[in-house]
């Protein structure tokens, strides 16, 4: 799939959502999930349901060695914020936040286990529709972890069904803290490993995590 047509598909979904198509109701979902590529490179949104904040960066993803890269997208009208790049080693348990200007470093523990850009095969089936107007035409799958003894989901995700592309997906770990992070301009494969190796001032790191405002 382009990259354009995966970024249209992402801002359809962030508009209103128009549903061209679906399974009949009541019909019975796919036997099991798709299974989503494990390397691609791409753009994200990342919004903060409870600070209203939208964090939007470029992110290399490399699910075979468990680590991503994310590189915030400077926005020059926001004032007096630092812009960091984060590097995730998940199976050294790491994480490197380094702030773009400067190229100050933090090396951090990571506390949270490997969650890949996938959907697990115990998902539940939720619905399957076209995004966007006519002449789009780009279909995707909804899932999420919700369960018969569980009334609300804590996670669901949006996946195109041609190519099994992360659209959206949303978290909520508990009441007050829920994200969702819309995907697009997705491009198969890793141009640059080197990206996921921390700069030489990381050699000298501090053990706290920097703050982002000035």
């Amino acid at each position: 799939m382009s990259g354009s047509a995966v970024c249209a598909l992402a801002l359809g979904l962030c508009a209103a959502a128009v549903c061209l198509a679906g399974p009949t109701p009541g019909a019975a979902g796919p036997v099991q999930p798709c299974a989503a590529p494990l390397q691609w490179e791409g753009r994200t949104v990342q919004y903060d349901h409870g600070t209203g904040r939208n964090t939007r960066a470029a992110v290399s993803y490399d699910a075979q060695n468990q680590r991503i890269r994310v590189l915030e997208e400077i926005r020059k009208h926001t004032p007096c914020k630092r812009y960091f790049e984060y590097i995730y080693l998940f199976q050294s348990g790491v994480l490197f936040q380094i702030e773009q200007l400067s190229k100050n470093c933090a090396k951090l523990n990571l506390t949270e286990a490997w969650d890949p850009f996938d959907i697990p095969m115990n998902s539940t089936y939720e619905d399957q529709y076209f995004i966007g107007g006519p002449g789009d035409m780009i279909q995707v799958q909804e899932w999420s972890d919700r369960k018969p003894a569980r009334k609300h989901e804590t996670w669901v995700g949006v996946y195109t069904l041609n190519d099994c592309y992360p659209v959206q997906e949303t978290y909520t770990k508990n009441s007050s803290v829920t994200t969702s992070t819309r995907f697009f301009d997705l491009a198969l494969g890793i141009t640059d490993p080197g990206v996921f190796t921390p700069p030489s001032t990381c050699q000298s790191a501090v053990a706290e995590r920097m703050d982002s405002d000035c």
